[in-house]
């Protein structure tokens, strides 16, 4: 028999301690050291249900030169859905295993539900549920009006039993509903515990790559947004995708943290209908639904990129005068840090006075963007709500306002004025470092302005 021991174990980076701790000596978090049980390295359930070895792929042991390697096409599995199979690439590679992490009620589980009714058209495609019984994900699909032949379901938690039923039916996909209810049976520990995600992870990534199937995490995260569990779980899986949404927003937007075989700089838009999440392919019809509406003084439309997406988003700001000492500054959707510095450069450069006012300013529609092309859009909202002019409401503002209020040249702003054309804005306002190699676009007047107080001009009208 093993022998046992007790350890203390942090749940949030996974450092293990002899002694109870209040404060983890590896992250500095506090009341995250929980007490474990640990014995022996458990010996591979996939190999006590195979009948094989320990090891991460068996059948990669011999040593091969690089020369001999085969160099087979990359076969790639669209699932069907534009949005999920441009965030990934193009489609899900054999052996993939993908990590999905959101809040909870967000819709990872519809998300997973709605993937698997569409792969499960070509063969076995299993679905382990270890939070919802078999009547509730029944339920769910008829709810959402999903039909698979081949879609089998599965409510387990216990691993050597999951493992012993992908032997069983051989399904060429697998999603695990979640990996925080699964429990190894050779350990001690509770489930959810960074040593049981850790071991039940590695066994599943070990049958993943010696079988080809594709495999589909789900994931908790924490109180602060980031993945419950130890980190190890996101280095030994093959894409990480976070499923994020404002609160009380339809808007679901899906980012890929990593990605072995694709894109990391991609997002996918969805909204949450009765019917399930749908795909938003036009996010500036989206985003701008009141496009012809009269221009208020306040709100400016830019264009913001999202890997090789063009969103318009529209800036509002408000400023008012302050009834306290100190005035406050707020953002929501860009950075407060980068906000300030655009507040600081107008003060400087347009003569702007806002020592003695409130300012805030917002993305319309709750995203939260870092794109530096944003800030000539924010820098103008500020503007026309403090003397209260608007910018005309055909007008779209591209540009990076540095801290001696120039307007700098953005990427890719051919690909952002076709957008906005698309999108009916006659007018644009852009650096004058971009418009020389700017090939003409139809139905957009575009002016190319070198500061801060050149752009306001052109805006509002002024002498």
């Amino acid at each position: 028999m093993a022998r046992l021991k007790t350890v203390y174990r942090c749940q949030q980076c996974g450092h293990s301690a002899a002694k109870p701790m209040g404060q983890c000596p590896g992250c500095a978090e506090w009341n995250t050291m929980v007490e474990e049980v640990v014995e022996a390295r458990p010996e591979s359930l996939m190999a006590a249900v195979a009948g094989g070895g320990r090891g991460a792929l068996t059948a990669a042991s011999a040593v091969v030169a690089l020369k001999d390697v085969g160099q087979d096409v990359e076969k790639r599995a669209a699932v069907g859905i534009g949005e999920f199979d441009r965030l990934l690439g193009g489609g899900l590679v054999p052996g993939q295993v993908v990590l999905l992490a959101g809040p909870p009620g967000i819709g990872k589980s519809t998300l997973m539900l709605q993937v698997a009714a569409k792969l499960a058209q070509k063969e076995n495609f299993l679905y382990c549920s270890g939070e919802e019984s078999l009547r509730q994900v029944s339920g769910r699909a008829k709810r959402l009006g999903l039909t698979a032949e081949k879609l089998l379901l599965v409510c387990e938690t216990d691993l050597s039993k999951i493992l012993a039923t992908m032997e069983k039916v051989k399904p060429w996909a697998v999603v695990l509903d979640s990996v925080q209810t699964v429990s190894h049976p050779q350990l001690a520990s509770s489930p959810g515990s960074v040593g049981q995600v850790r071991e039940c992870a590695a066994e599943l990534v070990r049958a993943a790559k010696a079988r080809d199937t594709i495999v589909f995490l789900l994931g908790h995260v924490t109180k602060d947004g980031s993945l419950a569990g130890p980190k190890v779980l996101e280095h030994i899986v093959d894409t990480v995708l976070y499923f994020d949404a404002e609160q009380h927003d339809f808007l679901r937007v899906l980012r890929a943290q990593k990605n072995r075989f694709g894109p990391t700089d991609e997002v996918g838009l969805f909204e949450m209908t009765e019917g399930g999440l749908k795909e938003v392919t036009d996010a500036a019809s989206f985003f701008l639904a009141e496009l012809g509406r009269q221009a208020q003084p306040g709100r400016t439309v830019g264009v913001a990129l999202e890997g090789s997406r063009p969103i318009l988003v529209e800036t509002q700001a408000l400023v008012t005068p302050t009834r306290y000492p100190l005035p406050r500054r707020m953002a929501t959707g860009l950075d407060l840090n980068r906000v300030l510095v655009l507040l600081a450069s107008m003060e400087r450069h347009i003569g702007l006075h806002l020592e003695d006012r409130d300012a805030f300013v917002s993305l319309a529609g709750g995203l939260r963007l870092k794109d530096p092309a944003l800030d000539l859009a924010a820098c103008l909202a500020v503007a026309g709500s403090t003397r209260d002019k608007a910018v005309p409401s055909d007008m779209v503002l591209i540009g990076e306002v540095g801290l001696l209020g120039e307007v700098g040249r953005v990427p890719q702003l051919e690909l952002r004025l076709k957008e906005a054309a698309k999108a009916g804005f006659k007018r644009a306002l852009v650096p004058a470092r971009g418009v020389k190699d700017l090939p003409k676009i139809p139905g957009l007047s575009v002016t190319g302005v070198n500061d801060l107080r050149a752009a306001a001009s052109a805006a509002f009208g002024d002498d």
